[in-house]
């Protein structure tokens, strides 16, 4: 018996409000300009893993996965991505502008179309076109740098971002759509290795320490009455919503319909930044250039769709 493997509707609306809930990440970044950016992104991942444990642990208890030496390599290169793109996005929200460093933290859609040709995967030509149009849009919108200083210091740490997250996604399609790892199981693991790797990359550093005196010093200072109700949003917005949602639909879409979706993160978070006061009143640029952005991600989508629909799935030995 033959099956296509096109998503169900549901994907896209898991997808959907995975890329909106991400996109409100870095605004909320910029209002905790106090606080050292690794150690920003530390504290954040510190309350995505606590969010995410009573899941895991009751996905531990109640289902069934084989673990073996394969996949706990997986998940630790998958930690040590999340890891690097945090820590380096994050650093590049402190060192360029806000739209500059969402946009070449999304430019990871070139790099997976490279990436599949590279490796003898030919991605259906709507896929390839809405990669092109979907960056082109986001090149077209970032002339409206925004507010804050653009540097290439700035700008290459956000694209060390992009480079992490592909292997993010690539980890994740492995272990959730080839090997239906349940979703628990795969994003606490992986959120809490990188979380210890960033706090110890703040210690090192930027100086962080368990003293509980100079509160946006500490390690865990982002439970002081201060911090916690920030903290707590990212950890169950981008955090639980927003990136487990993403963990959640790379069960049925393939890394670069969910890479080019999130182009579209400089375009709702640089209006999310605007109204909350951190990021200046976007100009004509945005408006010429997020259309594009939005066509890029629909032919991105159609063309998967088209690519899965003509690779059909044997199901005859499952």
């Amino acid at each position: 018996m033959e099956h296509s493997r096109v998503p169900p509707v549901h994907a896209w609306l898991i997808l959907g409000t995975a890329v909106l809930a991400v996109s409100s990440a870095g605004a909320v970044f910029m209002l905790m300009s106090e606080v050292s950016p690794l150690l920003k992104a530390a504290w954040r991942l510190q309350a995505t893993s606590l969010v995410l444990l009573p899941f895991f642990i009751w996905q531990v208890r109640n289902t069934s996965f084989e673990w073996n030496r394969t996949v706990a390599w997986i998940i630790l290169g998958s930690g040590v991505c999340l890891w690097i793109h945090f820590g380096s996005w994050v650093w590049s929200l402190d060192h360029t502008s806000l739209t500059h460093s969402l946009l070449f933290v999304t430019a990871h859609p070139l790099i997976i179309v490279t990436a599949m040709i590279c490796i003898r995967i030919k991605p259906h030509r709507w896929e390839t076109w809405g990669a092109i149009i979907g960056v082109m849009g986001a090149i077209l919108a970032v002339q409206d740098a925004g507010s804050g200083p653009v540097t290439l210091i700035g700008d290459a740490a956000a694209f060390l971002g992009a480079i992490a997250i592909v292997g993010y996604f690539a980890a994740g399609r492995v272990l959730r759509g080839e090997r239906q790892m349940p979703l628990f199981l795969y994003a606490f693991p992986v959120t809490f290795i990188a979380a210890i790797f960033l706090t110890i990359h703040a210690i090192f550093s930027e100086g962080a320490n368990m003293d509980t005196i100079v509160v946006k010093s500490s390690i865990f200072g982002w439970t002081d009455a201060a911090w916690i109700f920030l903290v707590a949003y990212l950890a169950l917005g981008p955090g639980l919503v927003g990136h487990t949602g993403i963990n959640a639909s790379l069960k049925w879409l393939p890394p670069l319909v969910i890479s080019v979706s999130v182009v579209l993160e400089p375009l709702l978070g640089g209006l999310l930044g605007w109204s909350l006061g951190v990021q200046d009143v976007p100009n004509q640029w945005t408006w010429i250039g997020g259309p594009f952005m939005i066509l890029g991600t629909a032919l991105a989508i159609i063309g998967t769709n088209h690519r899965l629909t003509d690779e059909p799935v044997n199901t005859a030995d499952n």
